[in-house]
């Protein structure tokens, strides 16, 4: 009897584990969220994680983090500045370290949505440096982009987009190419 009282205790503690461990929760991956974080006096902060992309002048790859932060000044349009702080592999020459900072002004579009993602675009110009020389070269960068609200604060975000950079000292007298971002978003509600 001691055998059979060890045994069912056994395998009820087996049951009730493994009906614990079934209860599984989710991970959120989308939210209904509007327009409600891209309203007049919302803030913005997050960046990509990574833009990658490909010189065509001087066959250099590259690598970027790009902080950012933005207040909405109107309903789906904000402005902001944001660091560029990066890698470049040149083909058959020293490898350098980038670095800038560049206002910005994104908008989101309206129509072409759902209640969890936004189409948006976004352009900025400023001033960049390498460690290859001492020159400051202007920066000007256009990128579409699609936002993917995972929760009613936090996207996901994809860009593409084009970039130039006049006297880059490594590449001749400039640097021309495309890019991939993907990053993240929190947006922050104001003061309204």
């Amino acid at each position: 009897m001691k055998k059979f009282t060890i045994l069912l205790a056994l395998i009820l503690g087996y049951t009730f584990s493994s009906q614990a461990q079934r209860i599984e929760t989710t991970p959120q991956t989308s939210a209904n969220v509007g327009l409600e974080p891209i309203k007049r006096g919302n803030w913005m902060i997050g960046g990509s994680l990574g833009n990658i992309g490909y010189s065509f002048e001087g066959e250099a790859f590259n690598i970027q983090i790009q902080p950012r932060a933005g207040y909405f000044v109107s309903d789906g349009l904000a402005i902001g500045a944001q660091a560029n702080l990066g890698f470049t592999a040149v083909k058959d020459m020293d490898n350098e370290w980038g670095y800038g900072i560049a206002p910005f002004v994104r908008y989101y579009f309206p129509g072409g949505a759902t209640q969890s993602s936004r189409f948006f675009t976004q352009g900025d110009i400023g001033i960049a440096g390498s460690s290859a020389g001492n020159d400051v070269s202007l920066a000007i960068g256009a990128n579409v982009g699609y936002a993917h609200f995972i929760t009613q604060s936090v996207a996901l975000e994809a860009t593409l987009g084009y970039n130039y950079t006049k006297a880059n000292v490594n590449l001749g007298d400039k640097a021309t190419g495309l890019g991939v971002g993907l990053g993240f978003q929190i947006y922050l509600p104001g003061n309204r």
